[in-house]
């Protein structure tokens, strides 16, 4: 893999096992003993991986993480232009994705280096494919603000989001995030914890936002946590006869009877036309 040709530099983003060592592909292997340089999220978890996998990296190992991603992204940009591979692993699953890596690929992209990746484990797609929620569309959230205002405010953006939606947390902070989750959504909004994917002990709770909450309220919860949260069920538009009033209270505080007929169907997915027609009807 190593490249004497300035124009052969790439950065590679290797996703590693979430849990199980089985889990490594052939291609990371390779890359992890052949790679000219190696960015770890965490030097301790790579050494353990590739002891795992019988590997024997013959690139320099530098540590690259949320903490010194600004200071080393440079360095790293050096090492492309010179024509080698940098891989970049993360300690667990697709590097970039609530992991340290975006700022790396973002300067690349911006300087036209070329950039790939190694697909593999996905703690994000795993959980989504365990939960039995709607997998057709989705959307993966990270990890919720961890103030109880701030958390409540994200939650409330989401209250409409009719796609299943992937979160992270942190064990210690699960029963809080449940609980917001039960009190924006509502407590029989169906939700799945999952537990330690693809470890010994994996683990996935089924059941309504309410349930789940208590269960976590209930006793201590460890490992690495995945919550699915299933989206808001798709209500009927309301009719423009219904939308009249909105209209009017608008008209009221000083808005034109256009801009204010153009607000309202928006929001609720009306036709402008009709509901135009309703508000002078009804005058």
């Amino acid at each position: 893999m190593r490249e004497s040709e300035p124009d052969h530099g790439r950065v590679v983003l290797a996703a590693t096992p979430i849990g199980n060592l089985g889990d490594a592909s052939r291609r990371l292997v390779e890359l992890l003993g052949e790679a000219d340089v190696i960015a770890a999220e965490d030097t301790r978890r790579l050494h353990r991986l590739v002891q795992g996998l019988g590997v024997q990296p013959a690139g320099r190992v530098l540590s690259y993480h949320e903490h010194n991603e600004a200071s080393k992204t440079p360095e790293l940009l050096d090492e492309v232009r010179a024509g080698r591979t940098v891989l970049l692993v993360t300690d667990a699953g697709m590097p970039s994705v609530s992991d340290p890596g975006y700022r790396l690929v973002e300067a690349a992209v911006a300087e036209g280096l070329t950039v790939t990746a190694v697909p593999g484990p996905s703690a994000v797609l795993t959980a989504l494919a365990l939960s039995g929620l709607p997998t057709d569309r989705f959307c993966f959230e990270g990890f919720l603000p961890r103030k109880a205002g701030e958390r409540a405010a994200r939650l409330g953006d989401l209250v409409t989001e009719r796609r299943t939606m992937v979160f992270f947390e942190a064990p210690h902070r699960l029963p809080a995030m449940l609980r917001a989750v039960a009190d924006a959504f509502g407590s029989e909004r169906p939700v799945a914890v999952c537990r330690e994917l693809t470890k010994t002990y994996e683990e996935v709770l089924r059941g309504s936002s309410g349930e789940l909450a208590a269960w976590a309220e209930a006793g201590e919860v460890r490992g690495e946590i995945a919550v699915v949260v299933g989206g808001a069920e798709e209500t009927e538009p309301a009719s423009p006869e219904e939308l009249v009033e909105a209209v009017n209270l608008l008209v009221a505080g000083g808005a034109r009877l256009k801009d204010a007929v153009a607000a309202v169907a928006a929001d609720a997915r009306a036709s402008k036309r009709e509901l135009y027609a309703a508000v002078l009807a009804s005058r």
